[in-house]
Order: structure tokens, then sequence, then C-alpha cells
């Protein structure tokens, strides 16, 4: 059955969403259309591009995540210096290296440009701090002065996973010149489930969610008692409420729901047995739900007409 897939932000727990699509593809299910926030974006453009579950597993295996932190060197002693990136560059790495693994693997795809892909294909969320506003990828790009058909899905995809403070932002220009600050779009919406869905709640087919958290209209309660902790309230805040508040009943009943807990969005040094474990959970979060969705899917129904 042809579904159209849509993937939450989640940093590194994002690799938990690797072991879901392998309990998707056992049942198969085969993506139209992906779309996805921040690591969701990266791993739907992979999907995009034809990667299977077992080579993004194999991809997982093979990379160093810390190279990902790609410091920008500096005479500066390190302690006062991070200080110094956050305030002059926004964020502690350039993500340049994110960059290019992302380019390199789309690359061995035939993947360089959104013109490579089908249209409509693929929808990256990211978010213009400068103007306010959602962006999404490719549809806006052109309120930028660019053309989607040259634009590098790679550079979408940085652009989408550029975490506040840790990532370098990505900086863009309007027709007027203007400067924008392009940073993760998980600050707007982490999970564009409504990408795919028509104003009278209808889709073209079913749209089938992949969300990291732990389930619909249920955010944990944050404990804020210092700096820190307001910081991470306020992001997990913003990743997480403004879509819960737009998903119905209905939109959740079409979701696989993986509460990674215990793992950071930013550990870029997991053990080998970390990545197994996350991917073994998100599969295990995959089969257990679509055990019930496939069986009650066999004659799929638009939203408007379900009861």
């Amino acid at each position: 059955m042809m579904v159209d897939g849509v993937f939450s932000g989640g940093g590194i727990k994002g690799i938990s969403l690797i072991g879901a699509i392998q309990a998707a593809e056992e049942r198969g299910l085969q993506f139209k259309r992906v779309a996805g926030t921040s690591a969701g974006a990266l791993v739907a453009s992979l999907v995009a591009a034809g990667y299977t579950s077992a080579e993004l597993k194999d991809l997982i295996h093979n990379v160093d995540l810390k190279q990902f932190l790609d410091e920008k060197k500096s005479w500066v002693p390190i302690p006062f210096m991070n200080w110094l990136k956050v305030y002059w560059k926004l964020g502690l790495y350039k993500g340049d290296a994110l960059e290019r693994w992302v380019k390199e693997l789309l690359k061995a795809k035939g993947i360089e440009t959104f013109a490579d892909i089908p249209d409509g294909s693929l929808k990256i969320i990211a978010s213009d701090i400068t103007r306010g506003r959602l962006v999404v990828l490719p549809d806006d790009l052109q309120e930028y002065g660019l053309l989607k058909e040259k634009f590098p899905v790679a550079r979408a995809i940085r652009m989408s996973c550029s975490i506040p403070y840790f990532f370098y932002p990505i900086t863009l220009y309007n027709r007027l010149g203007q400067k924008s600050f392009i940073v993760d779009g998980g600050v707007l919406s982490n999970f564009p489930i409504w990408l795919f869905q028509r104003k009278d709640r209808t889709s073209e087919r079913p749209v089938l969610g992949f969300q990291l958290s732990s389930s619909y209209g249920n955010i944990p309660a944050h404990k804020v008692n210092n700096a820190f902790n307001l910081f991470k309230a306020l992001f997990q805040t913003m990743m997480e409420a403004h879509d819960n508040r737009h998903i119905s009943k209905y939109d959740a009943s079409d979701i696989i729901f993986i509460p990674v807990k215990e793992i950071s969005v930013v550990d870029f040094e997991l053990a080998e047995e970390t990545k197994n474990a996350l991917m073994d959970f998100g599969y295990l979060q995959g089969t257990e739900f679509l055990n019930r969705w496939v069986s009650g899917k066999k004659i799929w129904t638009p939203y408007k007409n379900r009861a």
C-alpha cells in the first residue's frame, strides 16, 4: 500500500525512526511522499532518495557521530570561545560536516537538487526567525529569489537541522536583499503532518506519522529550577505544544509514537549498543502499531468519512 510519511524532529533520537521504517517495510508499505523536520527531514530525504531501512542501519553503524561537532578552530581559551561563538556565530558548531555527509549520501543515489526527485515528493520544514515565519522547502525558496530546481537538498536538510545555539543558522536573503536567519524547523513545527492534508481534512492516500514523543495530547511536565532547565523546557515546548494542539484524535490514530527517553537530542557520542537499542525500540513501537493499523486499513477511508 502506498502512504505518505511524516517524520518528526528529535535530534539523535531520530535514529529510532529507522526501526519504525523497517516495520513499515515488512508490512508492504511504500512511501509516495515524505515530509519531516530536523532529524525527521534528514530521514525523509534519505527515504525519498530510495534508501531502505537496512541501508540506513548500515549508515548509522558506519558513521562517527562526533564528526558532526565541527568547531571553528581558535587560539582563544575554549570555555570563553564557546560563549563568543554563541554570541557572534549564534551557535557552537558549523554544521558543515553534517551537510557534507548528507550531500554524499544523496549523491550516491543520484540526487543533488530538488530537480532530481519527483515534484512534491519531499517537503522539509525550517524556521525563519528573522521574519518570524515557518518555511516549507522547496516551496518557499522563491520568496528568497531561489530556484528549487537548483537548490541542493542537503542544504535544505542542513537548514532544518540547525538546532538553535547548537549549529550555526543558515543565512538567506529575500528579493529585497533583506537577511534572514534560518534555524531548526522544530521551533515552529516539529511534526508537520498537516502538510499532506487538505482543508477538509482529506488526503490523497493514508498519511502515516512517525513522532518521537509519548502520545497525542500528553506532554510531560517540565521541571524548571534553573536557567538550563528553563531553556530546555522552552525548546521542548516550542517543538511539541503547537503540533499537539492541531493533531486531532483521527490524526493520532495514524501516528506511530516513539517515546525515546533518557537520550539527549544532541548526544553525538552514542555507543553502538545504544544505536541498536534506539533502532530496536523504534521497530518495536512500529510493529505494535502497524499490527493494528494495517489490518484496519484494508479499505482506507478519508478523514471526513471516519466515524
